[in-house]
């Protein structure tokens, strides 16, 4: 047997046949999924020994590394982009989309200088400016793509915290956070642990919390009563989206009170945000038009694989300032767009924009509609399937892609996930909500349809009968 050597595993012919066979167990992963099984098979322990736990010490063939990737990981996969998916408010992929991040990958751009890499950025730039036009935002908003919405958070928050201060007369760039003027920072009492995270990193500190209604909407009549008479470098997160119920904050009257006290408004829209990509849905971001800052994620809603967050934020002075780098090697831009390296915290990134470049151009405005009220369609129906069953509950409205389920008591609800989640068919993650067990189903996978709903209701019917719910 002829032994590889570090040549080897560079030539051509190697790198073909390595990405024949993975393109292989990759259209087969796909082919199949809407009869895989949803939960993983093997624990973590067990994969790692199928990998092999020590390092070899000579190059190996890159089509038989390939091989033994996917003999030993793929039965620790979780099948996340199944019809039948409905965990943790994760999106499938659509096949544009991941056709364009196979090649992201294959043209290894390091997407940070605008005019080094142009290509890739071109792109990023149309995604950018077509999805503020879908949403109804602002095209000259400045656009940054992430890892996820926590890093959006943080990028939409770091432009506020730069914003606010300076116009208290305080420049955190130069001087640091220590000695300035406080910031006061308010969210609703069911934001999202990532606004916190953020906080958090930008040494915003707690949020002041303001309470939420019974869907786990900001009250707007309190957080008039805290901003009133009240001055200094404020901002204010809101929420597109609850993570249980899916409702959306009243953002006309939150941002109009928020603007005339001063304050800065984010929009923290995770997978909500895409609300305004149709007719039928537009009405719940009433308002969410007129803020600052926006966070969302493509990899969720809108279906592009993992991962990709996007930042959007009006003030470009302010984000540029709060991102921004400057390094006598980097090529900087002669125009006057920003380098993508200065709309996010990273400079060094994949051009993650391109697979949402080609979701958009796939879909198309009517397509993207086309998606949302599938995604709401899918979630009601869900909804009136589970209230057939007796014993079971749905504890939220259904305005968007949410739907929490209880039993009749946290005991039973809990053994309901587990049942649910062991049969295989259909997976929802267990959580709770205002002091209640709840099995929270997520609908953002483009290939639920009408059928994977009924599949799933049958899978949920089984659950509930052996825990003598019906």
């Amino acid at each position: 047997m002829t032994q590889t050597s570090f040549d080897d595993t560079r030539s051509a012919p190697a790198a073909a046949e390595a990405l024949d066979r993975a393109h292989a167990a990759a259209v087969d992963w796909l082919t199949r999924m809407p009869e895989r099984g949803i939960p993983a098979t093997t624990g973590v322990a067990e994969t790692q020994s199928r990998l092999g736990l020590e390092l070899p010490t000579d190059p190996e063939p890159p089509g038989d590394v390939i091989d033994a990737l996917i003999r030993a990981v793929e039965p620790g996969l979780m099948a996340s982009q199944s019809p039948r998916f409905f965990g943790w408010v994760m999106g499938g992929t659509l096949p544009a989309s991941l056709a364009a991040d196979w090649l992201v990958s294959a043209w290894d751009q390091n997407a940070g200088m605008r005019e080094v890499t142009t290509g890739v950025v071109a792109a990023e730039d149309l995604a950018g400016r077509w999805l503020c036009e879908l949403l109804g935002l602002d095209p000259a908003c400045d656009v940054g793509f992430t890892t996820g919405a926590t890093m959006a958070n943080l990028t939409g928050l770091a432009a506020a915290r730069t914003r606010v201060l300076r116009d208290a007369g305080w420049d955190a760039d130069e001087r640091g956070l220590a000695g300035g003027p406080p910031i006061r920072f308010l969210a609703g009492a069911e934001r999202h642990g990532s606004v916190d995270l953020a906080a958090r990193l930008l040494g915003l500190g707690a949020a002041e919390l303001i309470d939420a209604d019974d869907q786990g909407r900001i009250r707007p009549d309190l957080l008039a009563e805290a901003l009133a008479g009240r001055s200094g470098p404020t901002i204010l997160a809101l929420q597109a989206g609850n993570v249980h119920s899916g409702a959306f904050d009243p953002f006309a009257e939150c941002v109009a009170v928020a603007h005339d006290a001063g304050a800065w408004v984010h929009v923290d829209g995770a997978f909500g945000l895409w609300a305004g990509a149709s007719p039928r849905s537009r009405h719940l971001m009433r308002g969410a038009e007129d803020a600052d800052s926006w966070a969302t994620d493509a990899h969720k809603t809108l279906n592009v694989p993992y991962d990709c967050g996007v930042a959007i934020v009006r003030d470009r002075v302010s984000l540029r300032q709060a991102m921004g780098t400057h390094a006598s090697y980097l090529t900087a831009t002669t125009t006057a767009d920003a380098d993508p390296h200065e709309r996010v915290p990273e400079m060094s990134r994949r051009a993650r924009g391109v697979p949402v470049w080609a979701a958009l151009r796939s879909l198309g405005t009517s397509g993207v509609a086309a998606l949302m009220d599938r995604l709401t369609r899918s979630a009601q129906l869900l909804a009136d399937g589970v209230t057939a069953v007796p014993g079971l509950q749905v504890l939220n409205d259904v305005v968007f892609t949410q739907v929490c389920v209880a039993a009749s008591t946290d005991e039973a609800t809990r053994a309901l996930g587990e049942l649910l989640r062991a049969d295989g068919v259909a997976f929802a993650s267990s959580s709770e909500w205002h002091g209640r067990a709840v099995l929270r189903f997520s609908v953002s996978n483009a290939g639920t349809d009408d059928e994977a709903v009924a599949e799933s209701l049958a899978a949920l019917r089984r659950a509930a009968e052996r825990i003598g719910e019906q």
